[in-house]
C-alpha cells in the first residue's frame, strides 16, 4: 500500500519516503508518495527522486496492484534498494498545469450540462467530449461563460459519501465512459462553491486547485465532431 499524500496536500512539492518494492519492469514503490497515479483522464506526475548515492528522474507514476504506486524512471538506470530513504520532488509547474486544467474541465461541464463522453487533461491542451447531437451553445458563449466563472472565485473543496449514497443520486456522475472506482466503501467528491449551493459537484479522485480564480483565464477551441452525436471541446490556459 502506498500512503496518497496528494489525497490530502495536492500542494506538496517534496516529501520523504522509503522505497518498499522494485517491481519486475523496474518502477518503484514507496510507502507514501506525493506522485498523482495516472487515471481518470489525468496523466501521472513525473519529477525527480533521490537517495544516498543515486538520482533517478521520473517520467510519470502509475497504479500497481492493490493501492500501490508505481514510479516509473524516465529511462533504464541504477535503481534505490528497498529500504532506502528518497527525497521525490515533483515536476511542480506540470503538476499544477493539470490541477488547473483538471478544474476548468470540471466549469466546462456546468457550461455544457450534457452527459460527458470522455477526456483528457493535458499541460497544453485539454478536452471533454459531449453526448452532444446538436450544438448547444457556441464557443464565444462557452469562453465567456467559463471564464466568468473562474473569476468569480469559487472555493474547490472535497467531501466524502457511501457507495450507497451514490446509488441513491446517480445524477452525480457526469461521465459515461468512467465510472468512480468502487471497492473500498466511500466515493471522494470534489465540490466548486459553497456548500449549500455548489456550482458543481461530482466524483473525482484527481487533483484540483483551491480556488477558481487560480485556474486563470482559458481559451476554447473550436467545437470538433467526433462522430454521431459526439462533440469535442478544448480549452487551453490563458489568453
Amino acid at each position: 500500500m502506498t500512503e496518497a499524500l496528494f489525497r490530502t496536500d495536492p500542494y506538496l512539492k517534496t516529501a520523504e519516503a522509503v522505497v518498499t518494492a522494485v517491481t519486475p519492469e523496474g518502477g518503484v514503490v514507496c510507502d507514501r508518495t506525493i506522485f498523482y497515479a495516472k487515471g481518470g483522464g489525468q496523466p501521472g506526475d513525473s519529477g525527480v527522486i533521490r537517495w544516498a548515492g543515486g538520482r533517478a528522474e521520473i517520467a510519470g507514476a502509475v497504479k500497481g496492484e492493490g493501492d500501490a504506486i508505481v514510479l516509473v524512471p524516465a529511462e533504464a538506470a541504477p535503481l534505490p534498494p528497498v529500504g532506502a530513504t528518497l527525497e521525490t520532488r515533483l515536476d511542480w509547474d506540470r503538476r499544477h498545469r493539470f490541477m488547473r486544467m483538471h478544474t476548468a474541465l470540471h466549469l466546462l461541464s456546468v457550461v455544457v450540462p450534457l452527459p460527458v463522453t470522455g477526456g483528457q487533461i493535458g499541460a497544453e491542451k485539454s478536452r471533454l467530449d459531449f453526448d452532444m447531437p446538436e450544438i448547444v451553445h457556441d464557443r464565444e458563449y462557452i469562453q465567456a461563460r467559463l471564464n466568468s466563472l473562474i473569476a468569480a472565485d469559487h472555493p474547490v473543496t472535497e467531501s466524502w459519501i457511501t457507495e450507497a449514497e451514490l446509488d441513491a443520486n446517480p445524477g452525480l456522475v457526469k461521465t459515461l465512459s468512467v465510472q468512480p472506482p468502487r471497492g473500498a466503501g466511500r466515493i471522494r467528491l470534489v465540490r466548486i462553491g459553497a456548500d449549500e449551493t455548489p456550482v458543481d459537484l461530482q466524483p473525482c479522485g484527481g487533483t484540483h486547485v483551491r480556488s477558481t480564480a487560480e485556474i486563470g483565464a482559458v481559451r476554447v477551441g473550436k467545437i470538433e465532431n467526433k462522430g454521431k452525436s459526439n462533440r469535442r471541446i478544448s480549452l487551453v490556459l490563458g489568453g
